[in-house]
């Protein structure tokens, strides 16, 4: 089964199955019916037309729910039951238009966000959840929220690039720490997005992405165990990626219209722009983080911001500017450990590098900061 070709298919028949009236949330569910059946189906034979055949069983699906549900409320004749016959493969793809259609005006920005990388986008509720630090439960039911709130609306009105721009650069977010494979995908989206608007944030999402994604042959070892940044091969970033990353960003601040995406791309770019981790420019990555902190006032940008001041000013002020910061943002105690490390305070940087791990969201950061620990209590024998 080529759970590659179903997954690529999907946001195109969500699309066919709300232009012909579908309300989304039926639609979903009688999306995700026809992909069990074609789980279940094309071991045996794939169709030729798998995008036809696709459309053809969730459209059954759908007039099948909806013929149970007029029959159960009493209300016969509401549904249209002739079947479309099966589309060719779309000459464009649908998947951005999908993702304007799903941040909806009728729903809260931060709502429209989350429903699309759920329905779209592919995340579990609980990467959603992590994303925007809240608790799984609560994620769910803002998910809830927002399929009760669209359910019956005609999916016409497409909404703002900002909502867009928030949802494509979480799916890379997530893509790119490895949970699940979108980052390429977000990247071919945001392209498709700065190619059809010349919006000076939609280019510096996509320069934030290119400088990124340059790094990402190197942010893991063989084993799968993490490389911090200050210990990456350098050698093996991508300069191609990194200078049209460096290219975009230069045109999009020239127009002197800054966004958080700008400063974001900014603060990579001097990474990327550094021979060595010691010859990184702290100032000026302290002041982008300045920038947007103005522009966000993100408790993670600040977080950020407490790492870059350590670098620049010194451990004791960048555990100045953590102290300012709730402890239980996620990330703050691997931050003090670091900080604590660099301050000449080995016991207390293990007993937090500890601490972290047992609070690390995935497997791969617990194991490293496990590995900070031990190799920290291994030097005080």
């Amino acid at each position: 089964m080529d759970e590659a070709l179903l997954r690529s298919l999907t946001p195109s028949v969500l699309t066919a199955l709300v232009r012909r009236g579908a309300d989304f949330a039926a639609a979903e569910d009688a999306v995700q019916e026809a992909l069990v059946e074609a789980i279940r189906v094309w071991p045996a034979e794939v169709p030729r037309d798998a995008r036809g055949w696709l459309v053809t069983v969730a459209w059954r699906k759908f007039l099948d729910q909806a013929r149970a549900d007029a029959a159960r409320r009493r209300r016969e004749g509401l549904v249209v039951e002739q079947e479309p016959a099966p589309e060719p493969g779309p000459a464009v793809d649908d998947t951005l238009q999908l993702y304007f259609l799903c941040a909806h005006p009728s729903l809260t920005p931060s709502s429209a966000v989350a429903l699309t990388l759920r329905a779209v986008g592919g995340l579990t509720t609980r990467q959603i959840a992590r994303a925007y630090l809240v608790p799984e439960a609560t994620m769910a039911q803002r998910i809830s929220r927002a399929k009760r709130t669209v359910a019956g609306v005609r999916f016409d009105k497409p909404g703002d690039v900002a909502t867009v721009l928030r949802v494509l650069y979480l799916v890379f977010n997530e893509g790119y720490s490895g949970d699940v494979d979108l980052a390429a995908e977000a990247i071919r989206l945001t392209r498709q997005l700065a190619a059809r608007i010349d919006h000076p944030e939609v280019a510096g999402l996509l320069a934030l992405m290119l400088l990124h994604h340059a790094r990402r042959a190197t942010r893991t070892a063989p084993d799968g165990s993490l490389v911090p940044l200050a210990e990456q091969d350098r050698g093996r970033w991508d300069t191609g990626l990194i200078a049209e990353g460096v290219e975009i960003l230069q045109a999009a601040l020239a127009r002197d219209r800054l966004g958080e995406y700008q400063a974001q791309a900014a603060v990579a770019a001097l990474h990327a722009d550094a021979p060595t981790a010691e010859e990184t420019d702290w100032v000026q990555i302290v002041e982008w983080y300045d920038e947007l902190v103005r522009l966000t006032d993100s408790p993670v940008v600040r977080l950020n911001r407490a790492v870059a001041v350590g670098e620049a000013d010194g451990p004791r002020a960048g555990l100045a500017a953590l102290a300012a910061l709730d402890d239980s943002l996620p990330r703050h105690t691997a931050v003090a450990a670091h900080l604590h490390e660099r301050d000449g305070d080995p016991a207390t940087a293990a007993r937090l590098y500890a601490e972290a791990a047992r609070k690390a969201p995935d497997l791969a950061e617990r194991d490293h900061l496990m590995r900070q620990a031990a190799r920290l209590n291994a030097r005080r024998r």
